[in-house]
């Protein structure tokens, strides 16, 4: 039995995306889904994903989101996204690099348990 929770709202100017326990393949495609309506619908720039109580996924998943992720960047070429990602360990945070961009840090960066951080990141 799958034991997942999966919260998508704006906060503020920012979307966030809460996901605990495990990251399927048909929920990361939901947040994708919700979290490009949200960005059209707010016209907000920043999302943060917070990964802190998420379970580490197969690469499969790591690779499925950075498909999903140029799709993102394709449909917001004029606007500048910014992107957070909080994660706990090393291991997501090495997931989260293949997903997001597999060349450095310029659109979005990873954080390691430093909330703070990451929205500061975002307001800057």
């Amino acid at each position: 039995m799958l034991n997942s929770q999966l919260w998508i709202e704006p906060l503020g100017n920012v979307v966030v995306v809460r996901v605990r326990g495990e990251l399927t393949e048909s929920m990361l495609k939901e947040i994708h889904e919700r979290v490009i309506q949200l960005l059209r619908d707010t016209e907000y720039t920043r999302v943060l994903y917070d990964a802190l109580e998420m379970e580490s996924p197969d690469i499969d998943i790591a690779l499925l989101q950075e498909k999903l992720d140029e799709k993102t960047r394709q449909l917001f070429a004029d606007q500048s996204l910014r992107k957070a990602i909080l994660v706990p360990n090393t291991r997501l945070g090495y997931l989260s690099r293949i997903a997001f961009g597999q060349f450095g840090e310029g659109d979005y960066r990873v954080f390691y348990n430093d909330l703070s951080h990451a929205l500061q990141w975002l307001e800057t």
